[in-house]
């Protein structure tokens, strides 16, 4: 029989100062109703974020690419570095254990990648072999948990943890309009780790199996979620279609089908969702279209209302809520499910 990944610790962290939607309204001088109703209506109490220091007039101006890359460098592998050590103590484990780690941004471009840069500040073994997932977007941390999941069944008792830090304030984009808003009113800086190993000969370690994963790439909406150059900034920014939460919720169904194609499993089976922290409109849309409860959905609205979405690793925030509930049961079924540009669906089937 094939080695099985399992997940054996999570671990998460946030860096900068937390701050409320109508503290950010105020920050930024925000008095056009239209975008102020955006923020106060995102169902986000708060988030942290690293903001531009105000000028002497108290202003908080734009910064240049330069400076937004290098906020990224700093804060991405501060809070990597948290959550990996968070994430190691949670499995029981010791940096001198890691044997393979994969890290995953889309807040900023880096060469080396931020593997490099974290084995290095932390001084994980040089030896430790690493990948980096870059510019995927939201739905990247399932992405690597698959890929990251075939290392680990391919070297069973060896320890490998998949690191998602996105600095989403070097991202920020300030100016009036809309595109902005949408944007500026749901992201957060948050980091999240998980740790992987597979059983070795005789061995049964705790934590989830990762049976199964399960991609669809809606083609048709691929532009609709992108982070790409604004030549009217000189710099990067990102762009969601306000269509994009039905376009997701409309092809939810599709993908988790095809999850449990085969399986011999119902989503009435599945005890335990955990959903990217995408936006209210996300969620709802998801809720509806896979028949969920709200409290099906409750760690990922608790970690949007307390976090905003801090992309790639938002699901495993609520993972590790999940866990803290301590309500899972040997042989529960979990679905993980994540989306981003693309516009992409990706999903995971594990069971406790």
């Amino acid at each position: 029989m094939p080695a099985i990944s399992r997940m054996i610790g999570v671990g998460t962290a946030t860096t900068g100062t937390v701050v409320s939607q109508p503290e950010l309204l105020d920050l930024f001088a925000i008095d056009d109703p239209k975008v102020r109703s955006v923020y106060l209506n995102s169902a986000i109490d708060q988030r942290s974020l690293t903001l531009p220091v105000p000028d002497a007039a108290g202003r908080r101006l734009p910064e240049p690419q330069g400076d937004l890359l290098a906020k990224h460098k700093r804060l991405a592998v501060e809070m990597g570095g948290r959550a990996l050590l968070a994430c190691l103590k949670n499995a029981g484990a010791a940096l001198a254990d890691l044997r393979h780690l994969c890290c995953v941004t889309s807040t900023g471009f880096l060469t080396p990648g931020l593997s490099a840069l974290i084995i290095k500040e932390l001084g994980v073994d040089p030896y430790c072999s690493r990948s980096d997932i870059v510019g995927m977007g939201c739905n990247a941390g399932l992405n690597a948990l698959n890929v990251v999941a075939g290392w680990s069944a391919a070297h069973p008792g060896e320890l490998a943890v998949v690191l998602c830090t996105e600095a989403c304030s070097a991202a920020y984009a300030l100016d009036g309009t809309m595109r902005t808003a949408v944007v500026n009113s749901l992201f957060g800086d948050g980091a999240a780790a998980l740790a992987l190993v597979s059983d070795g000969a005789g061995e049964t370690r705790p934590g989830p199996r990762i049976l199964k994963f399960a991609s669809f790439l809606i083609t048709e909406a691929i532009d609709a979620m992108r982070y790409d150059w604004d030549s009217s900034l000189d710099r990067f920014s990102f762009f969601l279609d306000p269509q994009i939460p039905y376009v997701v919720g409309a092809n939810a169904e599709t993908v988790v089908d095809r999850l449990l194609a085969g399986t011999g499993l119902r989503r009435s089976d599945i005890a335990h969702w955990l959903v990217h922290s995408g936006g209210k409109k996300v969620i709802d849309a998801v809720v509806v279209n896979l028949g969920l409860s709200r409290h099906d959905v409750r760690h990922t609205v608790r970690v949007l209302r307390e976090h905003g979405n801090v992309s790639s690793g938002s699901f495993l925030f609520s993972y590790e809520r999940l866990l803290d509930e301590g309500v899972t049961d040997p042989g529960d079924y979990g679905i993980l499910m994540t989306m981003g540009p693309g516009s992409t669906i990706e999903t995971a089937l594990i069971q406790w």
